[in-house]
């Protein structure tokens, strides 16, 4: 995705304009008014988290059902808000706030399928409510089953197929393995759920099911996630799982030789030799700058 380098107080992850900040800056910044920020929790689907309030323009990143965010300032329809999963800062539509986390239950599943539905009955053969992404964080107060299929009731009273969901301190062992269920998801720029995705997304979303919370942006990655490795892992030595960054692009091997990345080749998450997408991507990019073990 982007990449370049991060001033002292980089503002993708510190919330500071000239005439308010994050009173955690304080001392640090130069702000008319410092504020702690309300805690609360996103109620729609997914929303799109962008570094103005402005739609005209093109997105930073997605925020995704119930995750929670520190709001510090709402006016003319727009919220300012920083993600506290990962701490992107951004700009989202205000009526995509919920509950205060004050007063909000705690989480206690996550979808851990790409893509779900949200009835208001117990009952597939109903029209559906909503569409969740894999990742989205729930609340389940209840069970019930209708024709043989186990339903999770939700505080919100709805349900969600049981199976689709599961308990927040479970995780996947297997990283890869979620973004392979991701195959085929069509790519998007500052995506990051099973609706659209672009790569360094496709990172971080795989790597939140399998209990690993990873920065959101290219560069942030290619400099936090895990143990660099020299450039001979090229020669046969990289292993599934290992993270392969370019300037501005990031892949996961899934095997030694074969690459899963969202890209703007296929447009969707495919799989690709690695071999091929190095020569493909070295007359815009050119070649690998870092690799990463998790």
């Amino acid at each position: 995705m982007k990449s370049g380098e991060q001033p002292q107080f980089d503002r993708r992850l510190f919330a500071y304009r000239e005439d308010l900040a994050d009173e955690a800056l304080m001392g640090k910044v130069k702000a008319a008014k410092f504020v702690r920020g309300e805690r609360r929790r996103i109620a729609v689907p997914h929303v799109d988290l962008r570094p103005a309030p402005n739609r005209d323009i093109g997105i930073d990143s997605q925020l995704l059902f119930n995750d929670p965010v520190r709001v510090f300032d709402e006016a003319d329809g727009w919220a300012w808000v920083q993600s506290l999963r990962d701490n992107y800062v951004g700009y989202i539509p205000e009526n995509a706030l919920g509950a205060s986390l004050r007063t909000a239950l705690p989480t206690t599943h996550v979808v851990c399928v790409p893509r779900t539905f949200r009835y208001d009955e117990p009952d597939m053969k109903l029209p559906i409510f909503d569409a969740l992404s894999i990742g989205s964080a729930i609340v389940v107060t209840g069970a019930t089953q209708t024709r043989g299929t186990d339903y999770a009731e939700t505080v919100d009273g709805k349900y969600i197929i049981a199976k689709h969901l599961q308990p927040m301190d479970r995780y996947v062992d297997d990283y890869v393995s979620v973004a392979e269920m991701l195959l085929h998801t069509p790519y998007l720029w500052g995506g990051c759920t099973a609706f659209g995705t672009d790569c360094s997304g496709l990172v971080q979303l795989s790597m939140l099911l399998a209990g690993k919370k990873v920065q959101r942006d290219t560069d942030m990655q290619a400099k936090t996630i895990g143990t660099e490795l020299g450039f001979a892992a090229m020669d046969g030595g990289l292993m599934r799982g290992d993270l392969v960054f370019w300037k501005g692009h990031v892949g996961i091997m899934r095997d030694p030789q074969t690459l899963i990345h969202a890209n703007g080749h296929t447009m969707d998450v495919a799989l690709e030799p690695l071999e091929n997408a190095i020569e493909r991507i070295r007359y815009l990019y050119g070649f690998p700058t870092v690799l990463r073990r998790p």
